[in-house]
């Protein structure tokens, strides 16, 4: 399988061992990976690289886990699974209700991190309903993340297209400043 085929994990952990460990486990499992040791560094590379699966430590250095969940659910789909020392109860509802696919604690076996990483990716890969919204001249492509007015390509920024995605989202209803 080529490198552009595999795809893309963005494993998010402070640890160099556990970033480490990940690598290694998923590139041999024919999954390509990014690393980031910093909530912000994460959110920039998700930004960036758009991968299909990001595991993320809920204690980070620079932001809480759950901040940098709450940020990239404002315009990532991305399956989120989370990996933390945390296991009480209350701390994984709060993950799942924020955003979260899964939940695995520390320490944690490798072959079922990597099904409930399948899971996650076999999930996530159905195909949403409307994958494309049309109105009028406008086209957004919400699979492809391609955006065209009279079929010319629009380039936005992700803040833009954000925006976008909430709006199309949404389309037809009133939205406050909250959503």
């Amino acid at each position: 399988m080529s490198e552009g085929n595999k795809t893309l994990v963005l494993v998010i952990d402070d640890e160099p061992q556990i970033r480490r460990l990940l690598t290694v486990t998923l590139e041999a499992n024919a999954y390509r990976v990014l690393t980031a040791a910093s909530g912000q560094e994460g959110l920039v590379l998700a930004a960036q690289h758009l991968p299909a699966l990001v595991v993320l430590d809920l204690g980070l250095p620079d932001l809480p886990g759950q901040e940098v969940l709450r940020r990239l659910r404002e315009w990532s789909n991305a399956p989120v699974l989370i990996l933390s020392v945390q296991d009480d109860e209350a701390g994984k509802v709060a993950a799942l209700d924020g955003g979260a696919d899964d939940y695995v604690t520390k320490p944690f076996n490798t072959a079922e991190l990597l099904a409930r990483l399948r899971v996650a990716l076999r999930h996530a890969s159905r195909p949403e309903e409307a994958a494309v919204f049309q109105s009028g001249r406008l086209v957004v492509d919400l699979a492809n993340r391609r955006v065209t007015v009279g079929g010319r390509e629009v380039k936005l920024t992700v803040t833009e297209y954000k925006l976008l995605h909430l709006l199309v989202r949404h389309a037809g209803r009133v939205l406050t400043h909250r959503h």
